[in-house]
C-alpha cells in the first residue's frame, strides 16, 4: 500500500511540477531531456546544451547523454555516458550526469573528450516559468493529465539572464548578461512531425516567443496539436489546442515557416526564416537514432493583434534574432 501511495504521489507531483524527472521505475522505451539555450550579450555566441537519458527495451541501449551544439558553426557533439551515471532528485529538478549538474538555477559542466572540452559554471536569474495550475499544469494544459501520450512537453523558463562563463575548446566565453531559455520533453518518442521555434531576442527587451505544432498520436487517433506563448510586457499571451485557439493558416518549407493562430480575442502572426542548422539526435521507440536539423540563427517576424469592433487591430509588431527553429517531417 505504501509503495502504491508513493507511486501516486510521484505521478501527481510530476504533473504539477513538470520540470522534475519523470523516469523513476520507468521501463523502456522512455526518454527525458532538458533543453538549455545560451546566448551571450552580443549574440556572437549561441549554444544549445541538452542533458538527458534514454531507457531502452534492451537494457544495453540505456544510457545518459549530453548533446552540445554551437549555433554559429553548427557543429554538434553527442556525448554518451553509462546509464548509472545519470542521477536526478525525486523532489525537484536537479540532475547530474557524471560530473555535470543541471537545474533551473544553473549548470556545471565538465566535459572532456577528443573533440570537445567544456568546463565552467553558469547561473540563471529572473526565471519566467510557464504558469502551472491544477487545471492547466504547464504548457500541456489539461493534456498533462492524460496518460499514455507519446510525448510530454514542459517549459522551465521562457526567458532569464545568464551569469558566468564557460571554457570551450581553449576559449573563455563570457555569457554574463546574456539571455537563456529552458524547456524539456519526456515520453516514449518524439512526434512523427513537428514545427518548433523559440526566440527571446526581440527589439523590445524581455520579450520571448515559444511555439510548437506537432502530429500527436493518442491510441488509434492522430491529431494536430499546438501551443504558442508570447511573453510581452510581463504578460503571457497564450494560444493552444486546449484553449480553443485555431490555426488559420500554415505554410512551411525547408527555409521558411508562416503561421497565423487566433482565438476569440487575439491573433498571432509569425514568419520565420531558417538559416543553416546543425544535426541533433532525437529518440525513437528503439534508440536515440533520429537525426533532426536545428538552427539558432533564424529570424522571426511577429505581429500580435486584438479583436476590436469586429476586426483585428495590431498592437505589437517586432523582429526577433537568434531564433531556434526546427521543421521536422510532414505535418
Amino acid at each position: 500500500m505504501v509503495k502504491i501511495l508513493d507511486r501516486f504521489n510521484h505521478y501527481l507531483n510530476g504533473i504539477l511540477d513538470p520540470n522534475r524527472y519523470h523516469g523513476f521505475e520507468k521501463k523502456g522505451p522512455f526518454f527525458e531531456g532538458w533543453y538549455f539555450k545560451l546566448v551571450d550579450s552580443k549574440g556572437d555566441q549561441r549554444w544549445t546544451v541538452i542533458p538527458g537519458v534514454y531507457i531502452g527495451v534492451n537494457p544495453d541501449d540505456s544510457h545518459a547523454f549530453i548533446q552540445v551544439m554551437d549555433g554559429v558553426s553548427r557543429e554538434t557533439q553527442y556525448i554518451n555516458f553509462p546509464y548509472d551515471q545519470f542521477h536526478s532528485d525525486k523532489n525537484r529538478f536537479h540532475t547530474s550526469i557524471g560530473r555535470n549538474e543541471f537545474s533551473a538555477d544553473g549548470m556545471h559542466l565538465e566535459i572532456e573528450n577528443v573533440e570537445l572540452s567544456i568546463k565552467g559554471d553558469l547561473k540563471f536569474t529572473g526565471l519566467t516559468p510557464w504558469p502551472v495550475t491544477l487545471l492547466s499544469p504547464g504548457i500541456m494544459g489539461l493534456f498533462a493529465w492524460v496518460p499514455g501520450m507519446e510525448c510530454y512537453h514542459g517549459i522551465v523558463s521562457l526567458d532569464h539572464e545568464i551569469q558566468g562563463s564557460l571554457h570551450i575548446n581553449g576559449q573563455q566565453i563570457d555569457f554574463s548578461t546574456g539571455r537563456g531559455y529552458i524547456e524539456k520533453d519526456w515520453g516514449k518518442a518524439m512526434p512523427k512531425a513537428w514545427i518548433w521555434s523559440q526566440c527571446n531576442h526581440f527589439n523590445k527587451p524581455l520579450t520571448s516567443l515559444t511555439l510548437s505544432v506537432a502530429l500527436i498520436p493518442w491510441g488509434p487517433v492522430t491529431f494536430k496539436g499546438f501551443f504558442a506563448g508570447l511573453l510581452l510586457d510581463g504578460s503571457l499571451h497564450r494560444f493552444s489546442t486546449y484553449t480553443g485557439a485555431r490555426i488559420e493558416n500554415k505554410t512551411s518549407s525547408e527555409n521558411n515557416v508562416s503561421l497565423v493562430i487566433s482565438d476569440r480575442k487575439e491573433r498571432l502572426e509569425l514568419f520565420a526564416r531558417q538559416i543553416g542548422g546543425g544535426l541533433l539526435q532525437a529518440p525513437t521507440v528503439t534508440q536515440m537514432d533520429r537525426r533532426i536539423s536545428e538552427t539558432l540563427s533564424s529570424e522571426i517576424d511577429v505581429v500580435l493583434s486584438a479583436r476590436k469592433n469586429g476586426s483585428w487591430q495590431k498592437f505589437y509588431e517586432d523582429n526577433g534574432r537568434f531564433a531556434g527553429l526546427e521543421v521536422v517531417g510532414e505535418l
